[in-house]
């Protein structure tokens, strides 16, 4: 069973990383456009896509242009109330990524996948594992710890968010995760961990 985890750029100029997971085999590659995301999944026919990037809206908000609705979604909120720091929808660029990440989704979907939201900065705290702008090479440690094999040493920040992606999912396959929201519009998260790989350092405010 595999699962893919992207984290999704919010413009296809730029770089996604992408992590095939099989079992705890650990595949990671760069791709840059929809179509060709698409086109991995439909070789790769994994059993869940786990993507880094807002898959929906405030409920409130009939497009990310309207400027009149909330800027939290109810997954949000909840990130809020267990302190995971995060930037808003609505934000900035956030607005790109979030018209993307809506548009990949309804095409995966189209096609037959299964897709979630991760967020990989927010697993990374409950896991324990620093983020990937505060220590690079603790994060690919601690991925290692926790049984992931195959991460390559020159693996870039957008792999190793990838790859945190497809192990959330892999978690949630086995119910060792957690929806914040509905699935359809929430966000997938781990189960507070028995062990702690990594312990992070201190986070900027």
């Amino acid at each position: 069973m595999t699962v893919m985890g992207i984290d999704l750029a919010a413009r296809e100029r730029k770089a996604s990383g992408v992590c095939l997971l099989r079992g705890k085999r650990v595949k990671t590659l760069l791709l840059h456009t929809d179509d060709e995301l698409v086109a991995l999944a439909k070789q790769v026919r994994p059993a869940l896509i786990a993507i880094d990037a807002p898959l929906s809206l405030p409920p409130d908000r009939k497009s990310i242009h309207d400027r009149t609705g909330t800027h939290l979604r109810p997954c949000d909120r909840e990130l809020l109330k267990r302190g995971i720091r995060f930037f808003p929808v609505t934000l900035g660029a956030m607005r790109s990524l979030t018209e993307r990440g809506i548009r990949l989704k309804e095409r995966l979907q189209a096609e037959g996948f299964r897709v979630v939201e991760v967020f990989p900065g927010g697993a990374q705290d409950v896991l324990g594992l620093p983020r990937k702008h505060h220590n690079l090479d603790g994060l690919r440690k601690g991925l290692r710890r926790l049984g992931l094999r195959g991460i390559p040493d020159d693996a870039t920040h957008d792999e190793l968010d990838a790859v945190t992606a497809a192990y959330v999912g892999w978690l949630f396959l086995r119910g060792k995760a957690e929806v914040l929201g509905e699935e359809g519009d929430g966000i997938i998260m781990p189960l507070p961990s028995p062990f702690i790989a990594v312990k992070p350092k201190q986070r900027a405010r």
